[in-house]
């Protein structure tokens, strides 16, 4: 576990963003190292250090480090959306979610009246009835312009996912 391993002489990253000397039994020292200053910053910037000394000293000690790493996630959410906080990631997934399952019903529905549909070819020549396969006519876009939505998905996509891209954080 983290909180009981050996640490250097150097003060945590919340003792040198407060600017007070580090004691050896720290509460922050074994979550906050001196080489992470920034995930303190962000903690204490939203939380504030007694809050945040306050949840750690109420949480049991082998509960702590994923406390911090929530405390760490949502201060950087909250810091990239001051309103929703981690809620708008979720909510925009959970939009999103339901987009694609609309589509994907959607493209359900056309291929099943494909299927159900069998393609019926009657020659000319000698007057056979040839039942082809399904898939011999299907058409391309169903309906439905596909190359669009993708267009339009990956645009939307990629222009939230810059707000809501937190796998850039070192502590996940």
């Amino acid at each position: 576990m983290r909180g009981h391993e050996p640490r250097s002489t150097s003060s945590c990253a919340a003792c040198k963003l407060l600017k007070r000397r580090c004691i050896p039994n720290c509460i922050f020292a074994p979550y906050f190292r001196s080489g992470e200053p920034k995930k303190f910053a962000n903690v204490h910037k939203v939380f504030g250090a007694s809050n945040v000394s306050k949840i750690l000293v109420e949480v049991p000690e082998e509960q702590r480090e994923d406390t911090v790493n929530s405390l760490a996630y949502e201060a950087e959410a909250r810091l990239r959306d001051p309103v929703y906080g981690c809620i708008g990631a979720i909510a925009l997934l959970q939009r999103k979610m339901i987009q694609l399952q609309h589509d994907l019903a959607l493209a359900r529905a056309c291929l099943a009246r494909y299927v159900a549909t069998p393609s019926v070819i009657v020659s000319s020549d000698d007057h056979h009835r040839v039942i082809t396969g399904p898939f011999d006519d299907f058409p391309v876009d169903c309906g439905v312009s596909f190359d669009s939505f993708n267009h339009n998905i990956s645009y939307e996509l990629n222009q939230e996912a810059n707000m809501y891209d937190f796998s850039q954080i070192p502590y996940i």
